[in-house]
């Protein structure tokens, strides 16, 4: 015979009710301890039903019930199922905000370029001294568990890891809650060998596992060295006489087309001392060699629990500088905002 919901939240209750007080639960107390509405009758009735299932036991007679270990079975399997779900429910969500905010900056970048006539990036948020928030662990299969790692931003890394032996759904819960009681809202900074060496002591034979999700843990919130540029408007380039030589056109098209000169770029504009101005640089200035014909202004934005990138223009030396600047200033102010609705 299968739990019915009724049943279900009866026995929750009662579990629930015995772990807070260590004494045998009665009707009375489950009639006021759930929102069922049903009477003390009622609820004795589903209790025989429970009892003869196995579920309670009844130490004396005319006293309340306690959890049987079926019941405490069912109890752990249910509460870990729900933690599997909200885990899942939070990952799809922060997923869904990634892949918005991945949709909003290509769409920024490519009105940005649009407007100005000239070529155009801008980086996702920068993670440097990010703070971890969330670490799910789940079994993927008997060799491997998959650590998923949420931090500051709700930036989301993937890490697989092996396990020697498989791992039961226990096992892995605890791993969670060790994990993240000690780890959540810490830099890499604030991770030092004694925290370490205590929770390697409190996860007993699964010490390696603990060590290698650190490992990932460090990965994943140390400074991206895979920085993530978008780009638009390259061919405004040849808009432009003094650019459009064929040597000098296609420095400037494989430097936006690999990217790597362009991190630079943006690592220097978020060194910038306040983190917010507008920077210019004009010809030798910019620190990208193929851009030494050009002009290159620069902003650091700001999003939402201190997420930062940086925008760039990129035109000849006698682009329109009060264009570009109230362009860019206008979009440090809308870029918070854009954020926002496309996260709703």
């Amino acid at each position: 015979m299968e739990l019915d919901v009724r049943k279900r939240i009866i026995l929750k209750a009662i579990i629930r009710n015995y772990l807070e007080t260590g004494e045998p639960v009665g009707s009375r107390t489950i009639s006021k301890y759930t929102d069922l509405n049903l009477s003390s009758a009622t609820i004795r009735n589903e209790m025989a039903d429970l009892e003869e299932m196995g579920y309670i036991l009844q130490p004396h007679t005319s006293a309340g019930r306690i959890p049987s270990d079926k019941g405490y079975r069912f109890y752990v399997d249910t509460m870990m199922e729900e933690k599997e779900r909200e885990a899942d429910e939070m990952k799809e969500l922060l997923l869904q905000r990634q892949d918005k905010m991945e949709n909003l900056l290509k769409q920024v970048v490519k009105v940005l370029a649009q407007n100005t006539q000239y070529a155009t990036m801008i980086s996702a948020p920068n993670t440097r001294r990010n703070k971890l928030k969330f670490i799910q662990l789940s079994k993927v299969d008997a060799a491997h568990i998959l650590a998923v790692i949420v931090s500051e931003g709700n930036v989301i890394k993937n890490s697989l890891l092996d396990v020697q032996q498989e791992l039961s759904e226990e096992t892995v819960l605890k791993l969670n809650i060790l994990l993240n009681t000690h780890l959540n809202g810490l830099s890499i900074e604030d991770i030092n060998l004694a925290m370490i060496a205590d929770m390697k002591q409190q996860a007993g034979i699964h010490s390696d596992i603990v060590g290698e999700v650190i490992d990932a843990v460090a990965e994943a919130i140390k400074a991206d060295e895979d920085l993530e540029i978008y780009t638009s408007g390259t061919n405004n380039i040849f808009r432009y006489p003094e650019l459009a030589d064929q040597q000098r056109a296609s420095e400037l098209i494989n430097t936006f087309e690999e990217k790597q000169q362009l991190t630079g770029l943006v690592q220097e504009t978020l060194l910038e001392e306040n983190g917010t101005g507008i920077q210019v640089y004009i010809g030798n200035e910019t620190p990208v060699q193929s851009m030494k014909d050009c002009s290159v202004v620069t902003a650091t934005y700001e999003l939402g629990e201190g997420m930062k990138g940086t925008i760039g223009i990129i035109g000849p030396k006698r682009m329109d500088y009060d264009k570009v600047v109230r362009t860019l200033r206008n979009l440090q102010n809308q870029l918070d905002v854009l954020y926002r609705e496309e996260d709703k």
